[in-house]
């Protein structure tokens, strides 16, 4: 008889309350120290800000909507986050070059100077927190913490409610 996915977790709860146990604590502890890294760049950029800016500068320039439907969140959260963004000089809000009525959002060099040196200091903060794993371990811990973060923005892509009745906390 193949083994249900109920099955699964009733077999062991010790190890899945372990497991929800630790995902929390690990929350709370990223959220405190923000993982930002080392040196002068520690703790200088918050979660919503590095995600915009990475997502702008891996996918490139895009509109509101299409940033919110990459982000798995809604217009109204990125609108209110990227808006502190632009007015420090890290986004460009442009308009679009076949609908000057809508918006483009793009990394600005400044934006791509200070995600880069978020992105170094995050680096060398991981470095440091990994310096006695085995390159294996570092491998596989994050190809095991990566297919954890893929099943949760699926299961939050299932549960999702259209833009009009979504919270707008992120």
């Amino acid at each position: 008889m193949p083994t249900s996915p109920d099955m699964t977790t009733a077999s062991d709860p010790g190890l899945l309350d372990t497991l929800q146990h630790q995902v929390a604590v690990f929350a709370r502890r990223a959220e405190q120290t923000r993982l930002g890294g080392v040196g002068q760049v520690r703790n200088s950029m918050d979660r919503a800000a590095y995600l915009l800016l990475n997502r702008l500068d891996k996918e490139g320039p895009m509109g509101v909507k299409a940033l919110a439907a990459s982000m798995g969140i809604d217009s109204s959260t990125v609108t209110r986050q990227v808006a502190p963004l632009v007015d420090t000089g890290l986004v460009k809000r442009t308009s679009h070059p076949e609908d000057g009525r809508a918006v483009v959002l793009q990394l600005s060099p400044r934006g791509q100077a200070r995600l880069d040196e978020v992105r170094s200091s995050r680096r060398e903060l991981m470095a440091e927190l990994t310096q006695d794993w085995a390159p294996a371990e570092r491998e596989s811990f994050t190809a095991l913490l990566t297919r954890f973060n893929t099943a949760l923005s699926a299961r939050q892509s299932s549960q999702a409610v259209p833009d009009s009745v979504a919270p707008t906390d992120s």
